[in-house]
């Protein structure tokens, strides 16, 4: 038997990519989406689970198998406000964390945020630091956070603020600020992957962006 995956924002850039990567892996056999309406994939090895993410209770229990992968995420625009992009990436992405550690599922990885830190004065960066954080505490066998930067590829959504700053990441990063170089979605999805595993001698491992490049041809 194959391995177990659970994935959380298996709509988005990464999610996507990732989903398809786990469903294409022979090491595993079954991969259980979340999401809040239906995703249109079609595969023998998906189990998709549509479900209202803000009641745990409703869902809580489908979390289970050998990990749990989060990608989910939002942006202020999307979200409409600052608490509500909180709820998303913050309290939902946590609530699914604590399911699984409840599930006995030993291994999480999460993608998070170049400058991630607890105590940035940014709101976003605060935010992610403040999840890994708290997920840290949870005490996973295994935890990976990956930590990229501006994320390439094509989205269902027009983001022209986004495609401005890859622009100009990728002319500035060509030699300077390489820590915030523009990363691709199916990248960082083979990176999460790969991860898996990889070994690692203490349980948490968090990767930053140029580490991101070498986890994921590894």
């Amino acid at each position: 038997m194959g391995k177990i995956a659970n994935i959380v924002g298996a709509t988005g850039l990464v999610g996507k990519e990732l989903t398809q990567q786990l469903l294409e892996n022979p090491s595993f056999s079954r991969v259980n989406i979340f999401v809040r309406r239906p995703s249109g994939i079609k595969h023998p090895k998906l189990q998709e689970y549509i479900v209202d993410f803000s009641t745990p209770g409703q869902w809580v229990q489908l979390v289970e198998g050998d990990v749990l992968f989060s990608a989910l995420g939002t942006t202020l625009k999307q979200a409409g406000s600052k608490e509500k992009e909180y709820e998303v990436d913050f309290i939902y992405n946590l609530n699914f964390a604590k399911a699984a550690l409840k599930n006995n599922i030993p291994a999480y990885v999460l993608v998070s945020s170049v400058g991630a830190n607890p105590k940035s004065r940014i709101f976003y960066t605060r935010m992610k630091g403040e999840l890994e954080a708290e997920v840290t505490k949870l005490g996973f066998n295994k935890l990976v956070i990956l930590r990229p930067s501006v994320l390439v590829g094509k989205r269902s959504e027009k983001r022209p603020m986004e495609q401005l700053g890859i622009t100009l990441g990728n002319f500035f990063t060509r030699f300077i600020f390489k820590k915030y170089k523009p990363i691709k979605g199916e990248t960082v999805a083979r990176a999460m992957v790969q991860s898996v595993g990889h070994k690692t001698e203490k349980k948490t491992r968090v990767y930053e962006l140029d580490e991101l490049f070498s986890l994921a041809n590894a």
